[in-house]
């Protein structure tokens, strides 16, 4: 039988230190997002008494579906759209009901030059795929590059994603299970631009192998600092295959399980539950309707690290650089796919992959340099997705019957500094503007032609920006990623002796571990940070 909400759990010893003041929880979880809802799994399957403190009226986060317009019967993955990073480990162990569907084709890239001719990778056919490239790119040698690229990345896929779910390496201790220093160098030392110059031919080829290291970071190919390297890695190592799959029933699918097995696991899950302040020794202030003060043996923060500094009254320096997104993502409902200036190339196969807009490596960098310097890249780099093509569930019967198909479309190269200190309308507006513009660009008609209607005669298209994620979801700086990613192992020579530290998930205090996105392999709709601090929180509860 479990103690009643105030009973005092104990007094034993966390980190080394003794508790001082009885405990009304052993976890206490704060931030309902998915991270929290997989430690909370976790840890009341173990028998801990658990609770998780959402502000917002639904639990999910970032990795919810929505029905964006009014009247229309479309289910939307409004923010997060794919899934990689889930391990099959976390599925299992919290028996989750969750389908993910693999695409058939893995992107479509229209030639900005002449968007009449794309490269279209299908996994399914070899040949097509070589002499779509040889059409596109005149180069038939650049579709063996490609595939030799992508061939040597297995290796990392392999190597690395299987510890993802264990303690943490070291760099050196990853490199020798690698096993490859040259691919080492190459991903982990130096700039991903040159790998990608030395591996493929074209511009537009090299495009497509760097946007996977600018999903939501503002870098260049040839960055010193490196993040686009590490957003890289994180893309191509997903699943221990680098494959992007598609939630049947949509994001929401995914956290609605989640929730399932926190709440079978017996944790207890609180909505509009806003945290207004926590203390290191494990205090924890919720306001609300229903004010009170909890207290955890730990507290596990779902939040961004940035957030959790403001709650615990340690916020740094203002006018330093904070956490930054760099994308806006605008949703769509058509009425059935637009038609392409590649007439080779059916709407049906271009769209049901990654579409990629506008990013050749070139551009890429070219936008960054626009932006950098406060304006929105023209062309906008973006890509885009059609879930319904892979999944029509999320559509209504009457929607499914009349044709209608979701786009969501990732603009890249839109750091939130474009739209910190901006009229929100106003930039929000010139973002879809640039974004559609972009679209347009490579198809043959305007993509406001297609558009649905909702009932009230408004098309369905909406966009949301960094602005909006940190209005919305509180994360600082719109950064889907909780600030700068880091490497998913330990540098050479960190000291790991303590079940925290070996896990990614230590804060300064010994008692606040963290268990969101802002983890050491955090990032993506991964479960890795919650089921990481649920790891650590076990050891140190001595469970």
């Amino acid at each position: 039988m479990r103690p009643s909400r105030f009973h005092a759990i104990g007094r034993a010893t966390v980190g080394g230190m003794p508790d001082t003041a009885p405990a009304t929880h052993d976890v206490v979880i704060v931030g309902g997002g998915h991270n929290a809802l997989v430690a909370a799994a976790y840890l009341g399957r173990a028998g801990l008494r658990v609770v998780v403190l959402e502000r917002l009226g639904h639990l999910g986060g970032a990795a919810v579906s929505q029905h964006p317009w009014s009247g229309v019967d479309a289910r939307l993955s409004r923010y997060s759209y794919l899934v990689s990073l889930l391990p099959r480990r976390i599925v299992d162990d919290l028996g989750l009901r969750v389908e993910l569907r693999r695409r058939r084709y893995s992107s479509y890239t229209p030639d900005p030059a002449d968007p009449s001719r794309g490269i279209l990778v299908d996994t399914a056919d070899a040949a097509a795929t070589a002499d779509s490239f040889a059409r596109t790119t005149g180069d038939r040698a650049e579709s063996d590059r490609y595939a030799r690229f992508t061939d040597r990345l297995v290796p990392l896929a392999k190597t690395l994603f299987p510890t993802m779910t264990e303690p943490l390496l070291t760099a050196a201790e990853q490199r020798r299970r690698l096993g490859d220093d040259a691919l080492w160098d190459d991903v982990v030392t130096n700039p991903l631009g040159g790998m990608l110059r030395r591996s493929l031919a074209t511009d537009l080829a090299q495009g497509i192998a760097l946007t996977d290291g600018l999903i939501g970071t503002f870098a260049t190919a040839d960055e010193a600092s490196l993040r686009q390297n590490k957003c890289f890695l994180y893309h191509v190592i997903g699943g221990g295959t680098g494959d992007w799959d598609v939630p049947v029933g949509g994001m929401g699918r995914v956290s609605a399980e989640l929730e399932r097995a926190a709440r079978d696991a017996g944790a207890e899950l609180r909505v509009d539950a806003p945290v207004t302040a926590i203390s290191p020794d494990g205090e924890v202030e919720v306001g609300g309707e229903r004010p009170e003060t909890l207290r955890g043996r730990l507290v596990l923060s779902g939040v961004g690290p940035a957030v959790l500094a403001r709650l615990l009254g340690e916020d740094g320096d203002p006018t330093g650089p904070g956490p930054e997104g760099a994308q806006v993502k605008v949703n769509m409902l058509l009425r059935r796919l637009p038609r392409l200036r590649d007439t080779a190339v059916a709407p049906e196969a271009a769209f049901a992959g990654t579409f990629h807009v506008n990013e050749t490596m070139s551009q890429l960098d070219a936008a960054h340099a626009q932006a950098a310097g406060g304006s929105i890249p023209d062309p906008l780099p973006a890509e885009i997705y059609c879930h319904s093509l892979t999944d029509p569930s999320i559509l209504g019967p009457e929607l499914r019957a009349e044709g209608a198909q979701t786009l969501t479309l990732f603009g890249l190269q839109a750091p939130h500094r474009l739209v910190a200190d901006a009229d929100g309308d106003a930039v929000r507006s010139a973002l879809l503007a640039a974004a559609q513009r972009s679209l347009d660009s490579v198809l043959a008609e305007p993509i406001a032609d297609c558009l649905y209607l909702a009932p009230d005669g408004t098309p369905c298209i909406e966009a949301r920006t960094t602005a909006d994620l940190e209005q919305s979801l509180g994360m600082v700086g719109g950064d889907i990623f909780h600030g700068e990613l880091s490497w998913p192992w330990a540098e050479d020579g960190a000291d790991l002796d303590g079940a925290a530290a070996r896990w990614g998930v230590a804060t300064a205090h010994d008692r606040v571990l963290l268990c969101g996105s802002g983890a050491r392999r955090g990032g993506a709709v991964s479960g890795l940070g919650g089921h990481n601090a649920a790891m650590a929180a076990l050891e140190l509860l001595g469970r």
